[in-house]
């Protein structure tokens, strides 16, 4: 049975502007490919943890589990029908009672600079926002004279910041710009030189894996809405990013920066480890059938099989 303004499909989402806008885009491309009314997908926005507590660093306050576990409690339960997640915030081992149903069309995977034409054109010991390892990483790699400072909260709190003075500069990812309607702000920064996060401008939506839990019992029929927004091409860029982090065993200290493109049938996938203060960076290419998770993980093993200590002890191997 179709979902209804009296039994609508429940989207579980976090309440912050920009989980919000992915929201509203999820439940359109499902109302569009479904042919339904927007009534019959209702949002149910819940405050995250990792958006409550903003004064500390994500990795010192138990990692990408605070962006997750409220959603995947009532997930579990029974009590919204599917979540809607920034993917490079999602944890690589997730309950098994939980699958990725759907990958909406990634976004422009590019990080964007505020605050200055370039990572050159910042002044000698420029105050750079960020509480992103991987982007403190490489902006210490790239000018080890800059001073990066911890900086958190959502997109306008951290231009607001930049714009009150407390920092020189800060970097934002291009796909969060873009889907709050920030258009022209700021400088993307080139991925020849500066790669992105892992699943970085990616939306994923999840469901149950196991059926029946459901209050109607209809986990299947939402696994089959879901599939229908399911973007092929980029859901194999993002399994290959998450089964790069997983040969890796990285954590949220671990400075990794990946970009996977299509290249004529196949998947490239640029992958680099960093030390935590830049020193240090290794980076290594391969290219493989799209769906091919056994690649990935084998580049992670060559990664860490060469990494020099600074980099590698800040990685677990493969669970």
């Amino acid at each position: 049975m179709a979902p209804s303004a009296s039994r609508p499909f429940r989207l579980g989402t976090r309440r912050s502007p920009l989980a919000m806008a992915q929201a509203y885009e999820t439940r359109s491309r499902l109302c569009v490919a479904h042919g339904w009314a927007d009534d019959a997908v209702e949002l149910v926005p819940v405050t995250a943890s990792g958006d409550r507590i903003q004064d500390r660093p994500l990795a010192e306050i138990g990692g990408k589990a605070l962006w997750t576990r409220e959603l995947d409690a009532w997930l579990i339960e029974g009590a919204i029908d599917a979540a809607v997640h920034s993917l490079k915030d999602v944890e690589t081992l997730r309950p098994a009672e939980l699958t990725i149903a759907a990958v909406l069309p990634r976004e422009d995977v590019r990080d964007v600079l505020l605050g200055a034409a370039s990572i050159s054109a910042l002044p000698p010991g420029a105050r750079v926002g960020t509480s992103a390892p991987r982007r403190a990483a490489q902006l210490l790699h790239a000018r080890p004279d800059l001073v990066v400072v911890g900086f958190r909260g959502n997109v306008a709190t951290r231009i607001a910041k930049l714009a009150a003075g407390e920092v020189d500069a800060t970097l934002l990812a291009a796909a969060g710009l873009a889907r709050l309607g920030e258009i022209g702000v700021g400088t993307p920064l080139a991925t020849d030189d500066w790669l992105p996060a892992p699943s970085q401008g990616a939306i994923g939506i999840e469901c149950r894996s196991v059926l029946g839990q459901a209050q109607d019992g209809r986990d299947g029929m939402i696994r089959e809405w879901l599939a229908a927004i399911d973007h092929g091409p980029s859901r194999a860029q993002v399994m290959a990013e998450r089964a790069l982090l997983a040969g890796l065993g990285g954590t949220c200290h671990s400075p990794i920066a990946v970009l996977t493109t299509h290249e004529v049938g196949d998947l490239v996938m640029r992958a680099a480890l960093l030390s935590p203060d830049g020193a240090a960076r290794i980076e290594r290419t391969a290219r493989f059938a799209a769906g091919d998770c056994d690649a990935p993980a084998q580049l992670a093993a060559l990664l860490l099989d060469e990494a020099e200590d600074a980099i590698a002890r800040n990685f677990s191997g493969p669970a």
